[in-house]
């Protein structure tokens, strides 16, 4: 019997026990620390980018288990070792122990399915969304990416001002421009379709 060594990260008490408890139960998984893991099994109570960063660095694959993952989080997936992704109903039945295998049988390979989603979600964005408007996602300026991403953290435009030492003028300006080029209706469409097109 092919043995493997697995360890849990969650960000919750009941998450950890619930998954440390099932995959103990099974004879063919030992519970290690993560620097000794074959595999590790990551359930963030959020998917968001502070979640996956120690990811970064991490020399061994990741399984995810949550309850939903949005576009703007597969190239943070991919790059954080993701191998296999699980909803969280399915984190605690045969579907967990047949994601450890395939991931330790892999074993540095790339995760196809999860490439394949991301490579099929930014044609979709490229062709549907972006083309359509005669846009690529390179064409927003760093410092509109950095204004939209501050208005999706709720700062008003003296805030914005303020944290990235523009003139106030200076942001309603390329808040403006962003809107008139994108052929968007105020602020929160802004926000909006920098969160679905994955650029914040």
């Amino acid at each position: 019997m092919q043995r493997f060594r697995v360890a849990v990260q969650a960000s919750d008490p009941i998450s950890h026990t619930g998954i440390t408890r099932y995959l103990a139960s099974r004879p063919q998984v030992r519970l290690v620390a993560p620097a000794e893991a074959d595999v590790v099994v990551l359930a963030p109570a959020r998917l968001d980018p502070q979640s996956l960063a120690p990811r970064r660095r991490a020399a061994r694959p990741a399984i995810l288990v949550t309850n939903r993952i949005g576009e703007s989080d597969l190239v943070n997936l991919v790059e954080s070792r993701i191998s296999a992704v699980l909803p969280r109903v399915a984190a605690t039945d045969h579907r967990l122990l047949d994601a450890i295998a395939s991931v330790t049988a892999r074993q540095g390979a790339a995760p196809d399915d999860l490439l394949a989603e991301l490579v099929a979600r930014a044609e979709h964005l490229r062709h549907e969304v972006l083309e359509a408007r005669g846009l690529r996602i390179g064409d927003l300026a760093p410092r509109e990416v950095d204004v939209l991403r501050l208005m999706a953290d709720g700062l008003d435009t003296a805030e914005i001002a303020e944290k990235l030492c523009y003139s106030q003028r200076t942001v309603k300006n390329i808040i403006h421009g962003v809107n008139s080029r994108l052929g968007l209706r105020n602020r929160q469409h802004a926000v909006a379709f920098a969160m679905r097109t994955g650029v914040i």
